[in-house]
């Protein structure tokens, strides 16, 4: 006669592979949307530093409107003293 015992040992690794695997996939996703928002951060300094430069050499209202969206300022002597200290 044949007297077998299974153990839970296969449940135990399973359930911890599936919680790493978890754990994993939180830590990328909450990495990734770090880097967006980084990214997001760069991408508009680098539109404000650009509408700048073009508002020294072309005063247009247009590079006016769009620093006042950037920049969340509403006169047109705030956005230049803000440009100055831009560039």
């Amino acid at each position: 006669m044949k007297f077998e015992l299974k153990t839970e040992n296969e449940n135990y690794s399973k359930s911890f592979s599936q919680f790493l695997g978890t754990v994993f996939f939180l830590t990328l996703i909450v990495i990734l949307c770090n880097v967006a928002l980084k990214l997001g951060t760069i991408s508009r300094n680098y539109k404000i530093e650009y509408n700048c430069r073009l508002l020294a050499v072309e005063k247009s209202k247009t590079y006016f409107k769009k620093l006042s969206r950037l920049s969340n300022l509403k006169s047109k002597q705030q956005i230049w003293e803000f440009c100055k200290a831009v560039i």
